[in-house]
């Protein structure tokens, strides 16, 4: 069952079209992919669907609501979650003062200290750091965090952008790992990332997109031996 639904998605910046019609889904438990050069629209999408840029017109529909005019901290109250592009922690305020941020939407005290240890356990180093200035981090550490203040809102849905961007090698791999355990515990992830090898490798389906618009789309694992997947996005 789709969690997410984009049906004919148009966005422009001034008289730029930068979405032309992009349709996809998201099903319950999955995550997906979407891959495609710089410009192509990725983040466009993303801010789109949760909230932070209006469409010209389409229809996006989450968890069975139709969200296309709501307001983005009225979808984070839905269940939907948005780590952007470039981490965006907040740098003067400890880990904690971030996390605890990240779950303005909800009440239960109980609740929020119980999906605080869990965010703990799955990110140690946040812990260890918990009293520090987010600014002092490490990229890979902020990136960690960034997650992690989005897992406090609980969310259905999760949305990445760029997650690797600018990490070493180790961390990318160890935030990979992460998303994953994220899915595996029964959060839904909808993935933007350049590194399009190690967005495939994890992901169940994927969308390609080309300038606007979605030129391919179809099994993770098809698309990572699909000749011109391979050619455009997956040489090394």
């Amino acid at each position: 069952m789709a969690i997410l639904e984009v049906h004919n998605l148009e966005v422009f910046y001034g008289v730029i079209k930068a979405l032309k019609g992009i349709s996809f889904e998201v099903n319950q438990g999955e995550i997906v992919a979407l891959i495609g050069a710089n410009g192509a629209g990725k983040t466009t999408t993303l801010h789109t669907v949760t909230g932070l840029l209006k469409s010209a017109s389409g229809r996006i529909v989450f968890d069975g609501h139709d969200i296309t005019k709501t307001r983005g901290d009225k979808i984070v109250t839905m269940g939907m979650a948005h780590v952007p592009e470039g981490r965006r922690v907040f740098a003067n305020l400890t880990v904690l003062e971030n996390l605890k941020l990240g779950a303005y939407t909800r009440k239960n005290k109980t609740e929020i200290e119980e999906t605080l240890q869990m965010i703990y356990k799955r990110f140690p180093r946040l812990l260890e750091r918990k009293n520090q200035p987010a600014g002092t981090l490490s990229g890979g550490e902020q990136q960690m965090l960034a997650m992690g203040r989005a897992l406090m809102s609980h969310p259905k849905l999760i949305v990445l952008d760029e997650p690797s961007m600018g990490l070493s090698p180790i961390y990318v791999n160890e935030i990979f790992d992460i998303i994953q355990e994220i899915n595996k515990t029964g959060t839904t992830v909808l993935l933007v990332e350049q590194n399009a090898k190690k967005a495939l490798s994890i992901a169940d389906r994927a969308y390609v997109l080309e300038t606007g618009s979605i030129a391919l789309s179809g099994k993770a694992s098809e698309l990572l031996n699909n000749d011109s997947v391979k050619k455009a996005y997956l040489s090394e």
